[in-house]
């Protein structure tokens, strides 16, 4: 890749009591690639992302953002260098539109009331830039979308949030084929705009399909950092089963 990474961390630790969940983590994403995280359950993935995220700050190790070194203490932190967390369950407000839930908790105001008009350019204008044309109208509640549909909402709240780097957590669990297929496009379209796309993932055909990078958690410890057209199925299963090991690659 050889170009300086959007965000990197070095050696990062985090432990609960005695439990030591991430164990000197070295991990990085660049603007315009998307990066899968991958590992079996418990491997440290949710605690990596907390703490990007500012939820759970680490312990030790270091947090570069374009290369300067960064605290990511609270979620504010994080949203600051604009690190935006579109987790599983979305956290859509099913009673709003979908204007209202793309700008929820950093409202357009003018003179004490919202900017309506505003909001709904900005949020017809962040689905454009996605090519997003499952959507009928602006103005439709949430709880009446599909599941790819509430995940388009979700990934285009970042956009208009001016994301630099976003994080998705199992994008496409619990959705159909046809709907797997449009949140993949629009993960690309999302990195094709200069975005470093971070994509927790199971599902390996996903992670093929759509990402550029794949780092591999075992058990608290990134056994493999590759591009994924250098690497295969195969091996990216010995990596997260951890029958097999690799020298990292940057």
């Amino acid at each position: 890749m050889g170009n300086q990474p959007i965000i990197e961390l070095r050696a990062v630790t985090k432990s609960f009591g005695p439990v030591d969940v991430l164990k000197g983590v070295d991990f990085a994403a660049h603007a315009g690639r998307v990066t899968a995280l991958v590992g079996d359950n418990g491997a440290g993935k949710s605690t990596l992302i907390k703490g990007l995220a500012g939820v759970q700050p680490y312990d030790g190790g270091e947090v570069l953002f374009e290369g300067e070194r960064v605290h990511l203490g609270h979620p504010r932190d994080a949203a600051k260098h604009g690190i935006e967390v579109v987790y599983q369950d979305l956290a859509l407000c099913d009673n709003l539109d979908i204007v209202q839930n793309m700008f929820l908790g950093r409202e357009e105001r003018r003179l004490g009331t919202f900017e309506e008009g505003q909001m709904e350019v900005e949020a017809a204008a962040a689905l454009q830039s996605l090519s997003v044309k499952t959507v009928k109208s602006l103005r439709q509640k949430v709880s009446s979308l599909s599941g790819g549909q509430r995940q388009t909402v979700a990934i285009a709240r970042a956009v208009v949030k001016q994301a630099s780097v976003v994080i998705l957590d199992e994008p496409t669990a619990a959705l159909g084929v046809a709907q797997t297929a449009q949140v993949l496009a629009l993960v690309r379209r999302l990195a094709d705009h200069g975005v470093a796309v971070i994509m927790i993932s199971h599902n390996l055909q996903d992670v093929f399909e759509v990402a550029d990078d794949v780092s591999v958690l075992y058990l608290g410890t990134m056994t493999a950092r590759v591009e994924v057209a250098k690497t295969t199925r195969e091996d990216v299963v010995g990596y997260i089963t951890g029958t097999k090991t690799m020298e990292a690659v940057a």
